[in-house]
């Protein structure tokens, strides 16, 4: 394994972000800097052509953050100014006048308390088997052309093949009057997207890889280019479902996707504050069966969206959300578990340094059972094993499920009996499902190829998963 390079220009400007602290903690109870360099590459072939493009991760800039007697304000800019007197005169002033403006207005204001920290210094250097840096781009661009050649001498109803990689390197320091926080960490991401012809009847299917992991994703992606080719060639036979409430069997991806979007959108805590989840009439009550346990966090497990810390400086965590069917706590940015009066999850997470923190998910998953996937199947009269997982959309006022998937594999007398159904929808109340799990299998996958959005579509890296579960769910 191969140790991350830490940015040498955000190092480079330590001392810098000490001292701009220092000159504002003399007009503020309370000051912090955050410090982001993100930088990666997104390459992509298919039919018509080569893409080669810096990442839409890419950013570069700083945040501070400082208490202004009330509550908090905040200023970001891309670069620090030769004199840190002078920006922090304009960051003060601007304070003053805001805070007067506000008070000349009817707005209701919300107060918090001051930021009590630990003093903590520490980093992160994350490690990787190849490097980007250590690979040419003229050689990953010939392996992805290797992989979509293959791919169209496997099939001759290839109307096109992409493949997708992209690498991105994200590197934070953290600085207040107590803390000195730095981390540096790569993650990559790729696909293999399918599109098939028949006639006239055409298909899509794509399949994810990613991971903390450098160059060698490639390596996974290399000789799985027939599963998703021979998956959508299967969609082409495949029927419409009729509309009912059935016994199903989600994989892994739809566990996560049932974990991230129909339930953890209700369980971030910016949200109790706005009176808008659902969440806080069941907490320390059921809202699952016995065997569900749920997680979310950045040490919960090892995976895109795992870090040291949030960016807001709180120390990532890993947070048990459902314990055995009883909901336990949320997740939070520092702002609202101070207005709840509660521990920070270490979830506050911005798009860049030009966006406000919000409580994010980052790795959101269901814990790990013991029964086995032919057993599940065996146990089903009549239902379908879902997977693919196309959208999904939060309800955390109601709890509603909204969900678009690939594919239904048919389930009859405890087997699969080849046929299929496409697209299907599944619908219903969080609790409901969630209380119907009647079985869960004894491995847990993630998946981190998505992106979370939240406010003004602002976008996070966040992955999801679990086992497989058995459950009850509206079909249509």
């Amino acid at each position: 394994m191969k140790k991350v390079n830490p940015s040498k220009y955000l190092l480079g400007k330590k001392e810098r972000i000490k001292e701009l602290v220092s000159i504002l903690s003399k007009e503020f109870k309370y000051v912090s800097v955050l410090g982001t360099d993100v930088k990666g590459k997104n390459y992509s072939v298919q039919r018509t052509g080569i893409n080669l493009n810096d990442s839409m991760w890419t950013e570069r800039g700083f945040v501070v953050r400082v208490y202004n007697g009330m509550n908090y304000s905040e200023f970001s800019f891309n670069e620090l100014p030769e004199d840190l007197n002078i920006v922090a005169k304009k960051i003060t002033q601007a304070v003053e006048n805001d805070l007067l403006n506000l008070k000349k207005s009817s707005a209701k204001l919300s107060t918090y308390p001051i930021i009590e920290e630990e003093e903590i210094k520490k980093s992160y250097i994350g490690e990787v088997e190849v490097l980007p840096e250590d690979v040419g781009s003229k050689e990953k661009v010939q392996r992805l052309l290797k992989i979509k050649e293959n791919a169209f001498s496997y099939s001759n109803l290839l109307v096109d093949f992409r493949v997708t990689y992209e690498e991105v390197q994200v590197s934070k320091i953290f600085i207040s009057s107590k803390k000195e926080l730095e981390q540096s960490y790569i993650w990559s991401q790729g696909y293999l997207v399918s599109i098939i012809r028949k006639d006239d009847n055409t298909k899509v299917n794509f399949k994810g890889f990613s991971g903390l992991k450098g160059v060698e994703l490639l390596d996974e992606m290399e000789d799985k280019y027939q599963e998703v080719i021979d998956d959508t060639i299967a969609l082409l036979k495949a029927e419409r479902i009729e509309p009912d409430e059935y016994d199903v069997i989600c994989t892994p991806e739809i566990a996560g996707l049932i974990a991230h979007e129909a339930f953890g959108h209700g369980v971030e805590m910016d949200m109790f504050v706005k009176n808008r989840a659902k969440a806080v009439e069941y907490l320390e009550k059921p809202v699952a069966s016995e065997l569900v346990t749920m997680h979310d966090g950045a040490a919960s497990a090892h995976d895109v969206s795992s870090y040291l810390f949030d960016d807001e400086g709180t120390i990532g965590s890993d947070t048990v959300i459902i314990d055995k069917g009883i909901l336990k706590t949320g997740i939070s940015d520092l702002l609202s578990a101070l207005r709840l009066g509660t521990k920070p999850t270490g979830n506050g997470k911005r798009e860049s340094y030009e966006r406000k923190a919000y409580a994010r998910m980052t790795n959101t998953f269901f814990e790990k059972g013991t029964s086995h996937l032919e057993d599940m199947i065996a146990s089903i009269d009549y239902g379908y094993l879902i997977d693919g997982g196309m959208s999904g959309m939060e309800d955390p006022k109601n709890w509603g499920i909204q969900c678009m998937l690939l594919v239904g594999k048919e389930i009859k007398n405890g087997k699969l009996t080849g046929k299929i159904v496409s697209p299907v929808v599944m619908t219903g109340y969080v609790p409901d499902m969630l209380k119907s799990i009647s079985m869960v299998s004894g491995n847990v996958e993630l998946f981190g190829t998505g992106a979370c959005g939240k406010g003004y579509k602002e976008w996070t890296k966040v992955s999801d998963g679990g086992p497989y579960i058995k459950a009850k769910a509206r079909l249509g």
